[in-house]
């Protein structure tokens, strides 16, 4: 049986509303904060995209969208969403978004295959952001820059939160450090990628892993990603592969590493052909999408999704995904949050 956190049993009126008034405040702030930093122009996103073209995401190349007919399309297929990346490259050349300049999009999704847990929902809330780039803009250092306005767009909003409600003491350190996915292996052999991750967000507090996708000496990828939309198999100016990553934070409620953003250079011609080789994937050349790009009908870009809920319950000091978005759990999630004391939304 399944119970929607709504009808749950619930706590002070005073407590909740705290809550929802704090999230707004988180979401209100960031998304501009982001905009004007990213130089983004906010537009409206769907939460439906046509089956069989190729914008859907599949995420890490195995996981299932909602998939259903629509009456008025004779029953053509549609997806709900599970990230917009392709559909925002897409839409900067609808827009003729010229470079230096990108879109930023309240992103609303469901992952139907995902693994519930205190982190995890089947709803997923998103900063949804693509910028136009330069050829010559395709490098690490080019990542590594815009990395660091986004992290200081995360610092600005938990300073405004503090000075607003003084109990939410600032963690974030100053800088943001920088490790490439082999670097870390190196670092820690006898760890799994997860393992990996805490070791190194617990020492520094927030980091960017870098190459997410591709195999590391070990004969092992860190992390899956889809092969069509960040470039994660080019030459960086380290030596190593990849020009995309994770932001991942040490999480002092959770006592554990929190990933907050994927975000990556996007692939070029070559490199989505050369990944769709290396996964085996090479019919989707066929697609919509990937015809587009292959045609040279797309901008070069840079882009990823930061998560709305993920950033709000590392702010408000949460330990349930739960208490700050709402969503359907199963019952041992739903007793273990109320036997713990906590007020799901």
């Amino acid at each position: 049986m399944i119970f929607h956190a709504a009808t749950a049993q619930t706590a002070t009126r005073t407590d909740v509303l705290l809550t929802e008034e704090m999230i707004d405040f988180v979401k209100s702030d960031f998304g501009n904060n982001l905009a004007r930093n990213l130089n983004l122009v906010k537009v409206s996103s769907p939460l439906v995209v046509p089956d069989g073209t190729g914008i859907n995401d599949d995420l890490n190349g195995i996981e299932k969208p909602v998939r259903f007919p629509v009456k008025s399309l004779d029953n053509t297929n549609a997806v709900i969403i599970q990230s917009l990346a392709k559909w925002k490259r897409i839409r900067l050349e609808y827009f003729n978004i010229g470079a230096g300049r990108g879109i930023l999009t309240d992103m609303r999704a469901l992952r139907p295959d995902e693994k519930l847990s205190p982190i995890h929902s089947l709803y997923v809330d998103q900063w949804d952001w693509e910028k136009h780039i330069r050829p010559d803009q395709r490098t690490l250092n080019y990542l590594k820059s815009t990395i660091e306005d986004i992290y200081k767009t995360f610092r600005e909003t938990e300073e405004k939160l503090y000075r607003k409600y003084e109990w939410l003491v600032p963690q974030l350190p100053e800088k943001i450090t920088f490790i490439h996915s082999e670097e870390l292996l190196q670092q820690y052999p006898y760890l799994n990628p997860k393992q990996r991750e805490n070791a190194i967000a617990r020492v520094h507090g927030a980091v960017f892993i870098i190459g997410i996708g591709s195999k590391l000496s070990n004969g092992e990828p860190h992390d899956g990603r889809a092969p069509d939309y960040d470039d994660w198999s080019s030459v960086n100016e380290d030596g190593y592969y990849g020009l995309n990553g994770d932001i991942i934070f040490w999480n002092q409620t959770l006592d554990s590493a929190f990933e907050i953003s994927s975000m990556g250079i996007r692939v070029d011609k070559s490199s989505m052909k050369r990944q769709l080789r290396l996964c085996g994937c090479q019919e989707r050349e066929k697609l919509m999408f990937h015809s587009m790009l292959l045609n040279d009908q797309l901008p070069l870009s840079i882009g990823g999704g930061i998560g709305q809920s993920r950033l709000c319950m590392f702010f408000l000091r949460k330990s349930h995904i739960g208490e700050v978005q709402s969503s359907i759990w199963p019952d041992d999630i739903m007793t273990g949050a109320m036997e713990n004391g906590l007020k799901l939304l």
